[in-house]
Protein backbone atom coordinates (compact mmCIF):
# COMPACT_ATOMS: atom_id res chain seq x y z
CA UNK A 1 0.00 0.00 0.00
CA UNK A 2 1.29 3.48 -0.86
CA UNK A 3 1.21 5.78 2.16
CA UNK A 4 0.34 8.74 -0.04
CA UNK A 5 -2.52 6.87 -1.67
CA UNK A 6 -5.93 8.47 -1.91
CA UNK A 7 -7.40 6.05 0.67
CA UNK A 8 -4.73 6.83 3.20
CA UNK A 9 -4.97 10.57 2.65
CA UNK A 10 -8.72 10.38 3.22
CA UNK A 11 -8.24 8.65 6.57
CA UNK A 12 -5.45 11.02 7.55
CA UNK A 13 -7.54 14.08 6.72
CA UNK A 14 -10.46 12.67 8.73
CA UNK A 15 -8.12 12.41 11.70
CA UNK A 16 -7.09 16.03 11.10
CA UNK A 17 -10.77 17.05 11.18
CA UNK A 18 -11.41 15.33 14.51
CA UNK A 19 -8.39 17.08 15.99
CA UNK A 20 -9.46 20.51 14.70
CA UNK A 21 -13.02 20.06 15.98
CA UNK A 22 -11.71 19.11 19.42
CA UNK A 23 -9.44 22.15 19.50
CA UNK A 24 -12.44 24.45 19.03
CA UNK A 25 -14.54 22.81 21.74
CA UNK A 26 -15.63 24.87 24.73
CA UNK A 27 -13.26 24.82 27.68
CA UNK A 28 -15.88 23.16 29.89
CA UNK A 29 -16.12 20.25 27.53
CA UNK A 30 -12.39 19.87 26.91
CA UNK A 31 -12.00 16.43 28.46
CA UNK A 32 -15.20 15.14 26.86
CA UNK A 33 -13.96 16.40 23.49
CA UNK A 34 -10.55 14.80 24.04
CA UNK A 35 -11.97 11.40 25.01
CA UNK A 36 -14.42 11.46 22.11
CA UNK A 37 -11.70 12.57 19.71
CA UNK A 38 -9.43 9.74 20.83
CA UNK A 39 -12.26 7.25 20.41
CA UNK A 40 -12.95 8.49 16.87
CA UNK A 41 -9.30 8.35 15.86
CA UNK A 42 -9.13 4.87 17.38
CA UNK A 43 -12.10 3.85 15.25
CA UNK A 44 -10.33 5.19 12.15
CA UNK A 45 -7.25 3.13 12.96
CA UNK A 46 -9.36 0.01 13.52
CA UNK A 47 -11.12 0.55 10.20
CA UNK A 48 -7.75 0.34 8.43
CA UNK A 49 -6.13 -2.29 10.62
CA UNK A 50 -5.16 -4.26 7.53
CA UNK A 51 -2.66 -1.52 6.74
CA UNK A 52 -0.51 -2.62 9.66
CA UNK A 53 1.67 -0.74 12.13
CA UNK A 54 3.38 1.29 9.42
CA UNK A 55 0.05 3.07 8.94
CA UNK A 56 0.06 4.17 12.62
CA UNK A 57 3.70 5.24 12.38
CA UNK A 58 2.99 7.37 9.35
CA UNK A 59 -0.20 8.85 10.82
CA UNK A 60 1.65 9.89 13.98
CA UNK A 61 4.37 11.57 11.93
CA UNK A 62 1.90 13.43 9.70
CA UNK A 63 -0.20 14.65 12.64
CA UNK A 64 2.94 15.98 14.32
CA UNK A 65 3.84 17.86 11.14
CA UNK A 66 0.33 19.28 10.69
CA UNK A 67 -0.10 20.21 14.39
CA UNK A 68 3.46 20.93 15.61
CA UNK A 69 2.33 22.50 18.88
CA UNK A 70 -0.04 19.69 19.85
CA UNK A 71 1.00 16.75 22.01
CA UNK A 72 -0.62 13.38 22.61
CA UNK A 73 -0.32 11.83 19.14
CA UNK A 74 2.72 9.60 19.47
CA UNK A 75 2.62 6.10 18.03
CA UNK A 76 2.15 4.83 21.58
CA UNK A 77 -0.83 7.07 22.23
CA UNK A 78 -2.45 6.27 18.89
CA UNK A 79 -2.26 2.61 19.87
CA UNK A 80 -4.01 3.47 23.15
CA UNK A 81 -6.75 5.16 21.09
CA UNK A 82 -7.18 2.00 19.08
CA UNK A 83 -7.34 -0.09 22.25
CA UNK A 84 -9.91 2.27 23.77
CA UNK A 85 -12.08 2.11 20.62
CA UNK A 86 -11.98 -1.69 20.69
CA UNK A 87 -13.37 -1.69 24.25
CA UNK A 88 -15.90 1.16 24.12
CA UNK A 89 -18.41 2.90 21.87
CA UNK A 90 -19.44 6.54 21.68
CA UNK A 91 -22.59 5.77 23.68
CA UNK A 92 -20.42 4.25 26.44
CA UNK A 93 -18.74 7.62 27.03
CA UNK A 94 -21.99 9.05 28.40
CA UNK A 95 -23.39 5.86 29.90
CA UNK A 96 -20.32 5.11 32.03
CA UNK A 97 -19.05 8.67 32.57
CA UNK A 98 -15.79 7.85 30.78
CA UNK A 99 -15.13 11.51 30.02
CA UNK A 100 -15.21 12.40 33.71
CA UNK A 101 -11.67 11.06 34.17
CA UNK A 102 -8.61 12.11 32.20
CA UNK A 103 -7.05 10.27 29.30
CA UNK A 104 -4.05 9.85 31.59
CA UNK A 105 -6.29 7.75 33.88
CA UNK A 106 -7.58 5.75 30.91
CA UNK A 107 -4.03 4.92 29.81
CA UNK A 108 -3.37 3.41 33.25
CA UNK A 109 -6.64 1.49 33.16
CA UNK A 110 -5.91 0.08 29.72
CA UNK A 111 -2.52 -1.11 30.97
CA UNK A 112 -3.80 -2.70 34.17
CA UNK A 113 -7.44 -3.79 33.77
CA UNK A 114 -8.57 -6.32 31.16
CA UNK A 115 -12.20 -6.82 32.19
CA UNK A 116 -14.65 -4.14 30.99
CA UNK A 117 -16.83 -4.34 34.11
CA UNK A 118 -13.83 -3.81 36.35
CA UNK A 119 -12.61 -0.98 34.12
CA UNK A 120 -15.95 0.85 34.43
CA UNK A 121 -16.06 0.15 38.19
CA UNK A 122 -12.65 1.79 38.67
CA UNK A 123 -13.73 4.76 36.53
CA UNK A 124 -16.78 5.27 38.73
CA UNK A 125 -14.78 4.95 41.96
CA UNK A 126 -12.26 7.45 40.57
CA UNK A 127 -15.08 9.92 39.90
CA UNK A 128 -16.60 9.41 43.35
CA UNK A 129 -13.32 9.76 45.22
CA UNK A 130 -11.46 12.23 43.03
CA UNK A 131 -8.46 9.90 42.71
CA UNK A 132 -5.35 11.06 40.93
CA UNK A 133 -3.87 8.68 38.39
CA UNK A 134 -1.27 7.53 40.94
CA UNK A 135 -3.91 6.75 43.55
CA UNK A 136 -5.96 4.90 40.94
CA UNK A 137 -2.92 2.76 40.08
CA UNK A 138 -2.34 2.04 43.75
CA UNK A 139 -5.95 0.95 44.21
CA UNK A 140 -5.77 -1.34 41.17
CA UNK A 141 -2.47 -2.85 42.31
CA UNK A 142 -3.93 -3.49 45.77
CA UNK A 143 -6.79 -5.49 44.24
CA UNK A 144 -9.47 -3.08 45.46
CA UNK A 145 -12.15 -4.49 43.14
CA UNK A 146 -11.92 -7.96 44.69
CA UNK A 147 -11.42 -6.65 48.23
CA UNK A 148 -14.49 -4.43 48.08
CA UNK A 149 -16.84 -6.67 46.11
CA UNK A 150 -15.94 -10.01 47.69
CA UNK A 151 -17.94 -11.85 50.35
CA UNK A 152 -17.61 -10.07 53.71
CA UNK A 153 -18.24 -11.18 57.29
CA UNK A 154 -20.79 -8.74 58.70
CA UNK A 155 -24.31 -8.55 60.11
CA UNK A 156 -25.20 -5.16 58.59
CA UNK A 157 -28.11 -6.63 56.61
CA UNK A 158 -29.95 -7.56 59.79
CA UNK A 159 -28.90 -4.67 62.01
CA UNK A 160 -29.18 -1.57 59.79
CA UNK A 161 -31.87 0.03 57.62
CA UNK A 162 -31.64 -1.16 54.01
CA UNK A 163 -30.12 2.02 52.57
CA UNK A 164 -27.45 2.30 55.28
CA UNK A 165 -26.77 -1.44 55.21
CA UNK A 166 -26.01 -1.45 51.49
CA UNK A 167 -23.69 1.55 51.79
CA UNK A 168 -21.89 0.06 54.78
CA UNK A 169 -21.26 -3.23 52.97
CA UNK A 170 -19.97 -1.37 49.91
CA UNK A 171 -17.60 0.63 52.09
CA UNK A 172 -16.15 -2.40 53.85
CA UNK A 173 -13.06 -4.18 52.47
CA UNK A 174 -11.43 -7.53 53.14
CA UNK A 175 -8.53 -7.42 53.61
CA UNK A 176 -7.52 -3.86 54.40
CA UNK A 177 -3.99 -3.10 53.24
CA UNK A 178 -1.94 -0.77 55.43
CA UNK A 179 1.12 -0.92 53.24
CA UNK A 180 2.51 2.26 54.81
CA UNK A 181 3.06 0.44 58.13
CA UNK A 182 6.12 -1.80 58.47
CA UNK A 183 5.65 -4.92 60.58
CA UNK A 184 8.22 -5.20 63.36
CA UNK A 185 8.98 -8.07 65.69
CA UNK A 186 6.85 -8.06 68.87
CA UNK A 187 4.66 -5.28 67.51
CA UNK A 188 1.51 -4.75 69.62
CA UNK A 189 -1.83 -3.15 68.79
CA UNK A 190 -0.91 0.29 70.09
CA UNK A 191 2.23 0.34 67.92
CA UNK A 192 0.12 -0.25 64.82
CA UNK A 193 -2.44 2.33 65.98
CA UNK A 194 0.27 4.98 66.36
CA UNK A 195 1.60 4.23 62.88
CA UNK A 196 -1.89 4.41 61.38
CA UNK A 197 -2.59 7.75 63.07
CA UNK A 198 0.83 9.10 62.09
CA UNK A 199 -0.12 8.33 58.47
CA UNK A 200 -3.75 9.35 58.86
CA UNK A 201 -4.16 10.67 55.31
CA UNK A 202 -3.13 7.28 53.90
CA UNK A 203 -5.29 5.51 56.47
CA UNK A 204 -8.35 7.52 55.41
CA UNK A 205 -7.60 6.77 51.76
CA UNK A 206 -7.60 3.04 52.48
CA UNK A 207 -10.76 3.20 54.59
CA UNK A 208 -12.58 4.85 51.70
CA UNK A 209 -14.95 7.69 50.94
CA UNK A 210 -16.43 9.82 53.70
CA UNK A 211 -14.24 8.90 56.67
CA UNK A 212 -13.07 11.56 59.12
CA UNK A 213 -10.71 10.75 62.00
CA UNK A 214 -12.16 11.41 65.47
CA UNK A 215 -9.57 9.96 67.83
CA UNK A 216 -7.17 7.25 68.96
CA UNK A 217 -7.88 5.39 72.23
CA UNK A 218 -11.19 7.23 72.40
CA UNK A 219 -12.46 7.35 76.00
CA UNK A 220 -15.88 6.00 76.95
CA UNK A 221 -16.95 6.50 80.56
CA UNK A 222 -19.54 4.16 82.01
CA UNK A 223 -20.19 4.93 85.66
CA UNK A 224 -16.81 4.88 87.37
CA UNK A 225 -15.26 2.74 84.64
CA UNK A 226 -13.26 3.84 81.61
CA UNK A 227 -13.08 2.02 78.29
CA UNK A 228 -11.11 2.88 75.17
CA UNK A 229 -11.94 2.42 71.49
CA UNK A 230 -8.74 1.84 69.50
CA UNK A 231 -9.72 4.17 66.64
CA UNK A 232 -12.91 6.16 66.18
CA UNK A 233 -14.09 7.69 62.90
CA UNK A 234 -17.17 9.46 61.60
CA UNK A 235 -18.43 8.71 58.11
CA UNK A 236 -20.35 11.65 56.65
CA UNK A 237 -21.88 9.51 53.88
CA UNK A 238 -23.15 6.84 56.25
CA UNK A 239 -23.88 9.56 58.84
CA UNK A 240 -22.60 7.47 61.71
CA UNK A 241 -19.64 6.79 63.97
CA UNK A 242 -17.38 3.90 63.02
CA UNK A 243 -15.46 2.22 65.84
CA UNK A 244 -12.37 0.21 64.87
CA UNK A 245 -10.85 -2.44 67.12
CA UNK A 246 -7.39 -3.55 66.00
CA UNK A 247 -6.00 -7.00 66.87
CA UNK A 248 -2.55 -8.40 66.07
CA UNK A 249 -3.63 -12.03 66.32
CA UNK A 250 -6.41 -14.31 65.18
CA UNK A 251 -10.05 -13.35 65.72
CA UNK A 252 -11.74 -14.80 68.80
CA UNK A 253 -15.49 -14.54 69.60
CA UNK A 254 -14.90 -12.34 72.67
CA UNK A 255 -13.91 -9.48 70.35
CA UNK A 256 -17.46 -9.29 68.97
CA UNK A 257 -18.99 -8.97 72.45
CA UNK A 258 -16.54 -6.22 73.35
CA UNK A 259 -17.36 -4.28 70.15
CA UNK A 260 -21.10 -4.77 70.75
CA UNK A 261 -20.61 -3.09 74.14
CA UNK A 262 -18.64 -0.17 72.65
CA UNK A 263 -21.37 0.48 70.09
CA UNK A 264 -24.10 0.41 72.72
CA UNK A 265 -22.24 3.08 74.70
CA UNK A 266 -21.52 5.16 71.59
CA UNK A 267 -25.16 5.12 70.56
CA UNK A 268 -26.35 6.01 74.07
CA UNK A 269 -23.78 8.66 75.03
CA UNK A 270 -22.12 10.04 71.87
CA UNK A 271 -24.48 9.63 68.91
CA UNK A 272 -26.83 12.54 68.29
CA UNK A 273 -30.46 12.30 67.24
CA UNK A 274 -29.58 12.91 63.59
CA UNK A 275 -26.88 10.22 63.44
CA UNK A 276 -27.50 6.71 62.18
CA UNK A 277 -26.60 3.72 64.41
CA UNK A 278 -22.88 3.38 65.00
CA UNK A 279 -20.96 0.64 63.19
CA UNK A 280 -18.11 -1.52 64.47
CA UNK A 281 -15.19 -2.89 62.47
CA UNK A 282 -12.90 -5.52 63.98
CA UNK A 283 -9.58 -5.81 62.12
CA UNK A 284 -7.48 -8.93 62.76
CA UNK A 285 -4.30 -10.32 61.28
CA UNK A 286 -6.21 -13.54 60.69
CA UNK A 287 -9.85 -14.59 60.93
CA UNK A 288 -11.65 -17.88 60.76
CA UNK A 289 -14.67 -17.07 58.61
CA UNK A 290 -16.95 -19.66 60.21
CA UNK A 291 -16.02 -18.62 63.76
CA UNK A 292 -16.47 -14.95 62.86
CA UNK A 293 -19.92 -15.56 61.37
CA UNK A 294 -21.09 -17.45 64.46
CA UNK A 295 -19.73 -14.69 66.70
CA UNK A 296 -21.86 -12.09 64.92
CA UNK A 297 -25.00 -14.20 64.75
CA UNK A 298 -26.60 -12.98 67.99
CA UNK A 299 -24.91 -9.58 68.28
CA UNK A 300 -27.43 -6.73 68.51
CA UNK A 301 -25.16 -4.09 66.95
CA UNK A 302 -23.87 -3.83 63.33
CA UNK A 303 -20.35 -5.25 63.19
CA UNK A 304 -17.98 -6.23 60.39
CA UNK A 305 -14.87 -8.40 60.68
CA UNK A 306 -11.97 -8.12 58.22
CA UNK A 307 -8.33 -9.03 58.00
CA UNK A 308 -5.58 -6.47 57.49
CA UNK A 309 -2.12 -6.71 55.99
CA UNK A 310 1.00 -4.69 56.75
CA UNK A 311 3.95 -3.97 54.50
CA UNK A 312 5.95 -7.15 55.04
CA UNK A 313 3.04 -9.42 54.05
CA UNK A 314 2.30 -7.67 50.76
CA UNK A 315 3.12 -9.48 47.53
CA UNK A 316 6.56 -8.44 46.32
CA UNK A 317 5.17 -6.86 43.16
CA UNK A 318 3.17 -4.38 45.30
CA UNK A 319 5.88 -3.38 47.72
CA UNK A 320 7.49 -0.85 45.37
CA UNK A 321 4.26 0.72 44.13
CA UNK A 322 3.57 3.32 46.80
CA UNK A 323 2.67 6.51 44.91
CA UNK A 324 3.10 10.07 46.09
CA UNK A 325 -0.40 11.44 46.47
CA UNK A 326 0.88 15.00 46.22
CA UNK A 327 2.61 14.49 42.87
CA UNK A 328 -0.30 14.86 40.42
CA UNK A 329 -0.41 17.78 38.03
CA UNK A 330 3.30 17.90 37.24
CA UNK A 331 3.36 14.22 36.28
CA UNK A 332 0.26 14.56 34.11
CA UNK A 333 1.86 17.45 32.23
CA UNK A 334 5.12 15.56 31.89
CA UNK A 335 3.35 12.53 30.43
CA UNK A 336 1.69 14.61 27.75
CA UNK A 337 4.88 16.48 26.94
CA UNK A 338 6.55 13.14 26.26
CA UNK A 339 3.88 12.05 23.78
Amino acid sequence: MLLNSEAYLKVRNAAYDYIRKAQYSAVVGTNYALIKRNLKIGELIISKSEWGNRFIDNLAQDIKSEFPGTTGFSVRNLKYMKKFAIAFTEDDIDEYGLAMVTWYHHMALMDKVKDKNQYVWYVQRTIENGWSRDVLCMQIDSGLYARQLGVKVQNFNNRLPDNQSELAIQTMKDPYIFDFVSMREKMIETDIEHELVRNVSKLLLELGTGFAFVGEQYLLKVGENEFYIDLLFYNYILHCFVAVDLKTGQFVPEYAGKMNFYLAVLDDKIKSGIDNPSIGLILCKDKNKVVAEYALKDMTKPIGISEYKLMNVLPEDLADKLPSIEDIESRVLKEYECE
